[in-house]
């Protein structure tokens, strides 16, 4: 089973990418976040594509906003908007956002998962999106909707760097949210209920990135950091036969400013293609010049 994940940053935006996407990597099963469109729209403008394709679809959407979506091949079970204990925003008792969506796909929970962004560390949305990964674990750790988290994959943007290795330079992100201790600690939360992050296994030395920022050239340059992650509990991953980041995605014209992720269980059709699809077009070594994130202020 090829499962994926894609932030593409507005779905109807991204037609032209994501359909000779799927007919390209077959995938069976896949997440998609950002999507941006009300549950009635989506079906409108990718409903018949996708059962052209075989895919069933369970979307969560909010309009303009948010909006995350799983597509099944292998089967969409006991689907399930948001998870138990789900924080609303900006109140807990606010309604809630369009950021997850679960199903069981060949006996798999998948879920999709659009993580707040924190926007600033220690301001409200920041404290949100602690809340929300906390109950989000909570939730996955209660075998909420008949899984347990051996049988559990969260897939999406996670939007946290696990790592300083996850970044082009850890200094360009002093003071910035994704890096920051208390989101490491709350994402290492899940590794504590046994779920790996797979693609970092498969890959533990290499410079391995799923998002670049639209501004100052840096896909290009390739400044970016790993965010969008494939964490799988103990006996799903142990089924990886290959993970990578399929940075082919990213090229051309009117992408996202994420690259899709691809995991292949049990077996792998296109072999273990690696991480970066093709090599980087220029890679940045670390350190090598003071760089700024562009929403720097200062």
């Amino acid at each position: 089973m090829r499962v994926a994940t894609w932030n593409v940053n507005s779905v109807k935006q991204r037609i032209p990418r994501l359909l000779p996407w799927l007919d390209q990597r077959a995938p069976d099963v896949v997440c998609l976040q950002e999507t941006k469109l009300s549950d009635d729209a989506f079906h409108d403008v990718l409903g018949a594509d996708l059962a052209e394709r075989g895919y069933e679809v369970a979307h969560v959407g909010q309009g303009q906003w948010n909006g995350v979506a799983i597509l099944s091949r292998v089967g969409l079970a006991d689907v399930r908007s948001g998870f138990d204990g789900i924080p609303g925003y900006p109140e807990p008792d606010s309604p809630t956002e369009a950021r997850a969506v679960s199903a069981t796909c060949d006996g798999v929970r998948v879920y999709s998962l659009y993580v707040p962004n924190g926007r600033e560390p220690d301001s409200d949305h920041y404290h949100y999106k602690l809340e929300w990964l906390a109950r989000l674990r909570d939730s996955v750790a209660a075998a909420s909707g008949g899984a347990t988290a051996d049988s559990t994959m969260l897939c999406g943007d996670m939007n946290i760097a696990p790592t300083d290795a996850d970044v082009f330079d850890p200094a360009a992100y002093e003071g910035h949210t994704h890096v920051t201790v208390p989101e490491r600690r709350a994402l290492a939360g899940f590794e504590e209920l046994g779920l790996r992050d797979v693609v970092r296994e498969r890959w533990p030395d290499d410079r391995v990135f799923s998002y670049w920022d639209y501004r100052a050239g840096m896909f290009h340059k390739d400044l970016g950091m790993r965010i969008d992650l494939v964490l799988a509990g103990g006996p799903v991953a142990d089924r990886v036969a290959s993970a990578w980041i399929d940075r082919q995605a990213r090229k051309g014209s009117k992408p996202s400013d994420h690259a899709p992720v691809v995991v292949d269980l049990d077996n792998a059709p296109d072999g273990d293609i690696g991480p970066v699809v093709p090599p980087p077009s220029n890679p940045a070594k670390r350190g090598a010049a003071k760089v700024k994130l562009p929403q720097s202020t200062e």
